[in-house]
Parts: C-alpha cells; structure tokens; sequence
C-alpha cells in the first residue's frame, strides 16, 4: 500500500509525462508510458511486481 506522499510523488511524476517534461536520467526526454511508470516507481520508493519467467 502506498503512503500519500509516496501517491504525490507517483502523480507529479506522471503529470510531467504527460507535459511531455519528464526527463531520464541520461536527460532525455521519456516517451514510454511504461518508462515513466518505473520513473516514479523508483523516486517514491515503491516496489514494482514482476512477471515470473517462464522456463
């Protein structure tokens, strides 16, 4: 479950996606969606779940 800081923070993050203002940290711009959501992911401290592979 994620805190109200850590939603501000995933919601300010996807804000400035959508802008088209949201850079990596090489400072490129973000175009991917999914890039974005691992973006705030990472700043807001949250865990992401991952697909199990399949052998």
């Amino acid at each position: 479950m994620a805190s109200s800081r850590q939603k501000a923070k995933t919601t300010r993050v996807m804000r400035d996606h959508k802008r088209g203002t949201l850079k990596s940290g090489s400072g490129k711009k973000v175009k991917s969606r999914k890039q974005a959501i691992a973006i705030a992911m990472s700043e807001s401290g949250q865990s992401r779940k991952r697909k199990k592979k399949s052998r």
